[in-house]
């Protein structure tokens, strides 16, 4: 589509503009900032989103906004309409909507009315776990086209190793074997993503199947000390089935994997990011932060806009906003769109990024 050719190079041209006059600084910073609001999802409290997210939304200063249950209300779908008719006559609109998702991962995790009722747990022990877990996509995929979201962040891909850990105690793990899971979840992205209308996240890359009971990365910083033997060879199976099945997003863990990189969780680190994930697995679709304000980055600072740095140097393209405070969100999208034009961000691969944003979102029917 031509319109995306034209896009990308345009915001690449913004982001190394080197600015003359005030006329110029404006119009510079103008562009950097829609080009930095393509990469940031929002979130807010209650029922009743704020006037700002409208006003920023009519700016073109945002991606997409992240729903949680306290947000869900009957008028929910006719907000999301006006949210994208709104967008629609932005100037940072280029064909596409904005994304709308939630965590709809089923069993205790499900934000929305509607399924999954079944939790990855339960499909995973089911007679049939394949048929179980296309069934939970169509439910899945049918609660979030009800209120009219567009991306689900699900499901997990995670190996469980003992009863009870991390995953298991919420049934978030399909099995405590490499081989059901990745059965189960490219089943389930399959048969969700099959109406183009709803696309789907793996996540926590590369898995949190080894995480103990407590060990929360949104409480605190949690560190998995599994080989990198163990982590190809069991972990990162769900995830490359994930692949193969097409998945359109991937989200990072913000655990620490020493055996790879010792000093940045993988969501901040270059090595799994950019090398595993993007160069050995193959993965060229949009990769998602967890969120950014998380316990788990206490070691980084409590800055956002600085963890989001971070995060985009790894090689991530959408950052996750999810402490429900739309000035959160604008306070990463003035400082990404600042450190896209004073060279902290690679040009050429803030692009690149935002290309692969633009055309995620081109696949949405609806």
């Amino acid at each position: 589509m031509k319109f995306f050719t034209y896009t990308s190079a345009f915001l690449a041209l913004c982001s190394r503009l080197v600015v003359h006059g005030a006329h110029s600084q404006t119009t510079s910073a103008s562009a950097a900032q829609i080009s930095a609001g393509y990469h940031v999802i929002y979130s807010y409290s209650g029922t009743t989103p704020p006037d700002q997210l409208t006003e920023l939304i009519k700016k073109g200063a945002i991606g997409g906004i992240l729903l949680f249950g306290e947000n869900v209300s009957p008028s929910l779908p006719s907000q999301v309409t006006q949210w994208q008719s709104v967008y629609r006559s932005s100037s940072a609109y280029a064909g596409s909507p904005l994304l709308i998702m939630t965590d709809q991962e089923g069993g205790q995790v499900r934000r929305l009315p509607g399924g999954p009722s079944l939790s990855e747990k339960e499909i995973g022990a089911s007679a049939n776990p394949v048929q179980a877990a296309t069934s939970a996509g169509q439910q899945a995929a049918s609660a979030l086209r009800t209120y009219a979201n567009n991306v689900n962040l699900a499901p997990v891909g995670g190996v469980y190793r003992q009863s009870g850990n991390f995953l298991d105690q919420y049934g978030r793990s399909y099995s405590n074997q490499s081989s059901i899971t990745s059965e189960c979840i490219s089943a389930f992205i399959k048969s969700q993503q099959s109406n183009g209308d709803v696309l789907a996240t793996a996540k926590h890359f590369p898995g949190l199947g080894s995480a103990k009971a407590g060990q929360d990365t949104d409480a605190k910083p949690v560190t998995i000390n599994t080989s990198l033997d163990e982590l190809r060879s069991i972990d990162e199976k769900p995830f490359q089935s994930a692949i193969q099945a097409d998945v359109d997003l991937i989200m990072p863990s913000w655990a620490l994997y020493p055996a790879l990189d010792a000093k940045f969780p993988s969501g901040l680190s270059r090595k799994w990011v950019t090398d595993e994930l993007r160069d050995r697995l193959g993965f060229e679709g949009v990769i998602i932060t967890d969120a950014i304000e998380a316990g788990g980055l206490n070691a980084f600072g409590a800055n956002d806009s600085h963890r989001s740095i971070l995060a985009i140097q790894a090689g991530q393209d959408s950052i996750l906003v999810g402490a429900r405070n739309v000035e959160q969100g604008w306070q990463i999208v003035q400082d990404l769109a600042i450190a896209s034009i004073n060279g902290s961000i690679n040009a050429q691969e803030w692009s690149q990024s935002t290309q692969r944003i633009l055309s995620l979102r081109s696949k949405i029917t609806i």
